[in-house]
């Protein structure tokens, strides 16, 4: 507020000036109001327990991960070979098959080893799974009988031992997968009889003589 005086017709006028006033009233109350509208579109932020409680959730879900990955990698055709189903016995047992021909050169076989396992796994009640070896020298006949050309090479085997089809090399996992559920539910023919991806040339083999009558490798 602001007081003057006026000099009018030999009269001195007060006069205060108001206009100051208002305008710093309204300035408050315009701060006032950018408050108000801060706090109202900005809410508080998280307090520390919660940040915690976030922070420990995405850890065990990285962990989670981490862990899955570990255990697919884990996964090697030794390990694969090791619980395999002789051949002679996967000719008796009434069961389809499936007739894996690998190497354990062969990088492609390598690189599949997870995915039939996770197969295996989930078949291994209702359908044998073979591992022949195309280095070892015992498997000539059927290198021969099944026209093995590259690897890895899977043949699939009904009940009585005929074969209803074959794929060979790097495919999409629902090939495999779904010509196995077809062998599992009896059915007269697989989804896919015959598909070809990357492969191994089985003309790299690396041919040894059988040490133990026994092995199925």
């Amino acid at each position: 507020m602001v007081i003057s005086f006026v000099t009018c017709n030999g009269y001195q006028v007060l006069v205060v000036h108001l206009h100051l006033v208002e305008s710093n009233v309204m300035t408050s109350s315009v701060e006032d109001s950018s408050v108000s509208t801060q706090s109202e579109w900005f809410p508080a932020l998280p307090n520390k327990s919660i940040n915690r409680r976030i922070a420990l959730a995405s850890t065990f879900t990285s962990l989670g991960l981490f862990l899955s990955s570990r255990l697919d990698l884990g996964v090697s055709l030794k390990d694969l070979s090791s619980v395999a189903v002789p051949y002679e016995e996967a000719l008796l047992n009434g069961r389809p098959t499936v007739v894996e021909f690998y190497a354990d050169w062969c990088e492609v076989c390598r690189e599949l080893a997870p995915d039939i396992y996770k197969i295996e796994q989930q078949f291994k009640d209702r359908v044998n799974f073979v591992m022949l070896n195309v280095d070892n020298t015992k498997w000539e006949q059927e290198l021969d009988e099944f026209g093995v050309e590259g690897i890895p090479h899977f043949a699939f085997l009904d009940r009585n031992g005929n074969e209803e089809g074959n794929i060979v090399g790097r495919l999409p996992k629902k090939y495999l997968l779904e010509n196995v559920e077809s062998l599992a539910k009896g059915e007269p023919s697989v989804p896919h009889a015959r598909a070809v991806g990357q492969y191994s040339s089985a003309e790299s083999r690396k041919v040894y003589p059988v040490t133990d009558p026994r092995s199925h490798g």
